[in-house]
């Protein structure tokens, strides 16, 4: 079975010699509890590993200094006083994962004042029993679709933020208290957190790491103005600023620019209600952040048949999404994305497959992909019975 040992190593501490146990290794650097770097690596099981060599190579100086000032700052960091934080997690028939994720808010350096578990539309009573042993507000939303779970954790959240996260993650201790944090400044409306592997036990795990990987890399970033020039001429990649399964917004943002778009992502297109919202973010002039120390830790999907499933309304959610995005930003960028950049990419990904041998590996999933684009055309443009269109 192809598998790939996770090695956390702190840079703050001795640097050990490392014993291998996997051909594949995933090393992850921190400076104490705020990570600063990865490397992946491949050799003979049970190799010893030399760790500072790889430190040289693998963390930015620049990085590890941000790493070390953010430490150094939060020993004396406060939370404002009055400032109320619900977390949000969406889940459906997965009770199992839900109590996994739950039992990692307690250990939160900034405990949440609100905990919503939206039960979208599950098989039984399981999710209920979980939300209720864990002291969770219990919230039951019928209508299938991940974007209906999450505008019904907004209207339930008091808090000043509302902070999502996914029932398929654990979260690290300082995850919440960083994630707030990150609104120090008024134009920031969305922030996002480093969504790091939890496991890397299958071939599909693997795949989807090194494919679609969640993790945006180890330097915050803030997306502006300058960043969303993009989306008049070739399209803004939203994309790049996170990932859903950790993501927080200002509560005042769903009163200036709406809920999330109920077509989009699982149950429904498939996928990117977070992004289209992002990008609606950006489109009113505000800022979106993205805040590597902010780490949860992701169960990627086990067998390829689920990934190719995934990968499939990844790609149907992505298209709509680009749409729906056109329609209400009206810049063009978003149609050239989805009408010639897309299509080019798939062309050009369709002879290298036949025709490039070193190419086949990393394309296994192309016809999921081309699938899943051309069911997202017809499910914008040809909707299924019942599905309206949702307004601001």
């Amino acid at each position: 079975m192809i598998a790939a040992q996770i090695l956390h190593v702190d840079i703050a501490g001795p640097l050990e010699t490392l014993q291998v146990a996997e051909v594949e290794c995933l090393i992850v650097f921190w400076w104490k509890d705020y990570p600063v770097g990865q490397l992946r690596q491949s050799g003979d099981p049970g190799r010893s590993i030399a760790i500072m060599p790889l430190v040289k190579i693998s963390v930015d100086t620049e990085v590890l200094r941000v790493a070390q000032q953010a430490v150094e700052r939060e020993e004396s960091q406060t939370v404002p006083d009055g400032l109320v934080v619900s977390v949000v997690i969406c889940t459906r028939d997965r009770p199992r994962e839900l109590a996994r994720c739950l039992a990692s808010l307690p250990n939160q350096t900034r405990v949440p004042d609100q905990v919503i578990v939206v039960d979208n539309a599950s098989s039984d009573d399981r999710t209920h029993e979980v939300a209720v042993n864990a002291e969770a507000i219990y919230v039951r939303e019928d209508r299938p679709g991940l974007d209906f779970a999450r505008n019904a954790g907004v209207r339930t959240a008091s808090g000043h933020i509302i902070v999502y996260t996914d029932d398929d993650v654990q979260l690290h201790p300082r995850w919440l208290e960083r994630m707030v944090h990150a609104f120090d400044d008024e134009r920031v409306m969305a922030v996002t957190g480093l969504v790091l592997p939890a496991e890397l036990e299958t071939e599909a795990q693997m795949f989807f790491e090194e494919r679609w990987p969640f993790g945006r890399g180890y330097r915050p970033i803030v997306f502006d103005r300058d960043f969303f020039k993009l989306d008049r001429t070739v399209g803004c990649p939203v994309w790049e600023i996170g990932a859903g399964a950790s993501m927080a917004f200002r509560r005042a943002i769903f009163d200036r620019v709406g809920l999330f778009d109920e077509r989009l992502d699982v149950g429904q297109a498939g996928c990117s209600g977070d992004s289209e919202y992002w990008h609606r973010v950006l489109t009113h002039g505000w800022q979106c952040r993205y805040e590597p120390g902010a780490v949860v830790f992701h169960h990627h999907r086990r067998e390829m048949e689920g990934l190719g499933k995934q990968i499939f309304f990844y790609m149907r959610g992505h298209v709509v999404a680009l749409l729906v995005q056109f329609e209400r930003s009206k810049n063009f960028g978003n149609l050239r994305r989805a009408f010639i950049t897309m299509p080019w990419s798939y062309l050009r990904r369709l002879v290298a497959r036949e025709f490039g041998a070193v190419r086949k590996e990393k394309n296994r999933l192309l016809m999921q992909e081309i699938g899943g684009y051309c069911s997202g055309l017809k499910f914008y443009f040809l909707p299924p019975r019942g599905k309206k269109r949702v307004e601001e």
